[in-house]
């Protein structure tokens, strides 16, 4: 079944957006020139506009032109939704480069957030990740080994980890995100097209299985021209239950 067309409208936009067809801070043509464009009805367009206006791309409303606020688009935390599927949803070309896929020694900081010995073997994985054939962020991830042995036999250049791990059974259910600030290294810089010490967003990741052990320790470097995060909440209800946290990465080109 296609899609309403509404939400095609709010795509095209949005890649429009993301591309720099309409940059930041320049007003959208109006309703009446997408009705045309689009062959859609003024609610159809408004739908549209709301959906990007409630993503945050766009300001406006209430009799306000439309205005460009962030080229940025969003991938939910909440979801384990890989790279790739994200991508290829929002019509985006995802890509991969593998730079390293090897057996080491956990270090300590690996150890402690696997729950492992240091020095006890883990597998180790270092990819640049692409949007359109341009560099957005660079991957660190140790598995322990009875997982990361399953990418020795998988060409990790040809898509989702993710996505191959769960189709090999692999019981990727929950994962903590820690979010900071670094500095670029050499690898960073080198594979992400920026100058030594640039800031990077930094996303550390443990991910778990259903019953709480951990399976991966990583370490994702994004570049902060074409990714944000961005963080929905909302007040505790009356009866007491607690307070909804939904965290968005957004990447842009």
């Amino acid at each position: 079944m296609s899609q309403p067309l509404y939400l095609r409208v709010a795509e095209e936009l949005r890649l429009r957006i993301s591309r720099g067809t309409y940059p930041v801070g320049t007003p959208l043509p109006s309703e009446a020139q997408f009705c045309e464009e689009f062959g859609a009805s003024r609610g159809t367009v408004r739908q549209a506009l709301g959906t990007l206006r409630h993503e945050g791309m766009i300001g406006g409303g209430q009799g306000k032109q439309p205005v460009v606020r962030t080229p940025a688009l969003g991938q939910p935390f909440e979801t384990f939704m890989s790279f790739t599927a994200w991508a290829r949803q929002l019509g985006r070309v995802p890509g991969q480069r593998t730079i390293e896929v090897a057996r080491r020694g956990a270090d300590a900081v690996t150890a402690d957030v696997l729950g492992l010995d240091p020095g006890k073997p883990v597998v180790e994985v270092l990819r640049q990740r692409t949007m359109d054939g341009e560099p957005a962020l660079l991957e660190r991830s140790s598995f322990v080994e009875p997982v990361g042995r399953l990418l020795f036999d998988w060409d990790p250049d040809s898509g989702s980890i993710y996505a191959y791990l769960s189709r090999q059974g692999v019981d990727l259910r929950r994962a903590r995100h820690t979010i900071d600030a670094v500095a670029a290294d050499e690898t960073d810089a080198e594979l992400l097209d920026v100058p030594v010490g640039s800031p990077l967003l930094r996303e550390r990741r443990c991910a778990r299985d259903s019953h709480g052990t951990p399976l991966e320790s990583a370490d994702d470097r994004y570049r902060p021209d074409r990714v944000t995060f961005t963080i929905d909440n909302e007040r505790p209800a009356p009866n007491g239950a607690g307070a909804d946290f939904r965290i968005l990465k957004e990447t842009s080109s």
